[in-house]
């Protein structure tokens, strides 16, 4: 299976999964990886609701695990934050 394939449509995101993921973006534009900590405090949720976001759009494929810390994953377009 691809990675496209994981990756299904965005509509099948939950909106604590969009928000940590554009948390994720905004921090990768400047070339940084987001930690647990550095999302729960941008997207102002607790750090199990976080981790538990992280952790399914790992298994979808959106994002990587880089240590302690999360970037995005394979993806064919720009961002403009």
């Amino acid at each position: 299976m691809g990675d496209n394939e994981r990756l299904g449509d965005v509509q099948e995101m939950s909106a604590i999964e969009i928000g940590v993921y554009e948390a994720v973006a905004s921090m990768d534009v400047d070339g940084r990886a987001a930690t647990v900590r550095e999302i729960a405090r941008m997207v102002r949720l607790p750090e199990e609701t976080v981790w538990n976001g992280l952790e399914a759009l790992t298994r979808g494929g959106r994002l990587l695990r880089r240590g302690d810390a999360y970037v995005l994953g394979p993806h064919d377009w720009g961002l403009d934050y």
